[in-house]
């Protein structure tokens, strides 16, 4: 079944449904991308690896491979004045993808594209300011960075200035930002309305190269069939975050006409 909405689902935002939508999704851009880039540029995909259940913290990956881990003593183990208590069940680590286009075989980093998650929306060191110390990185280094968000709660982290965007593009619900390398960088966005397809984006590389283009809206529809979302969303519910109440009346409406609620 494909999504009954014209462009993003905004039931796709909730906790439970968005890390599974994002993950997919990123791995839809890669495969978009490898198929369409120009000789000598390749799409990778990469993760960044959260260990804790807040998600605030983002370790040296090679610190926590099994590996790494320090042998199990071979009996039990008795300290002079304490008793045993049990033991501590590490966190499992939750990876958070993102991809890097590569030019010259691998050897320079060009363009870098962010679908923003929840964490890093999330308050903290190590949330919220870790990536946007990545944006500074990407930016000092005269790497391209492109950012798909499609999140309505939180505070706005992409790398173009949100009062700019409300001033080109008035009100919108979810935005793709372009910071594209130069001397100084520019800023490049789209506002996506709640009832708009989502856009076709261009997907920068080095300078006099033509960008790429990636339709994100195929991409969201078939995510959604072949993942089932219509058998894991409950539609008689408001979404999180809650819809303004007409859009939540425009969303009922859609809803109603494609047979997925009743009226």
């Amino acid at each position: 079944m494909p999504s009954p909405f014209p462009g993003m689902d905004p039931w796709l935002e909730g906790s439970e449904v968005f890390p599974n939508f994002h993950g997919k999704l990123v791995l839809a851009i890669e495969d978009a991308l490898n198929r369409s880039l120009p000789p000598g540029y390749i799409a990778l995909s990469k993760s960044r690896v959260w260990v804790d259940s807040e998600l605030n913290r983002e370790p040296d990956v090679a610190l926590y491979g099994r590996d790494h881990l320090p042998d199990a003593p071979g009996g039990p183990v008795t300290l002079t004045g304490l008793v045993a208590i049990g033991r501590r069940r590490l966190p499992d680590p939750v990876e958070e993808p993102y991809l890097e286009i590569l030019s010259d075989r691998g050897r320079r980093l060009v363009t870098a594209v962010e679908v923003i998650s929840r964490s890093n929306k999330r308050a903290g060191r190590e949330g919220r300011q870790s990536y946007q110390q990545k944006q500074d990185e990407y930016a000092l280094s005269g790497v391209n960075l492109v950012e798909i968000d499609l999140l309505r709660r939180g505070p706005h982290v992409s790398a173009v200035p949100l009062a700019r965007l409300r001033r080109k593009l008035g009100v919108f619900d979810y935005h793709v930002g372009v910071l594209l390398a130069g001397d100084p960088p520019t800023y490049h966005a789209a506002g996506i309305r709640l009832a708009d397809r989502l856009p076709t984006v261009g997907i920068p590389l080095a300078a006099g190269i033509p960008d790429v283009p990636v339709d994100l809206q195929p991409m969201l529809d078939q995510i959604y069939d072949r993942s089932r979302y219509a058998d894991w969303i409950d539609y008689r519910a408001p979404p999180d975050p809650p819809l303004a109440a007409e859009q939540q009346a425009w969303a009922n409406g859609v809803l109603t006409a494609k047979g997925v609620i009743r009226a």
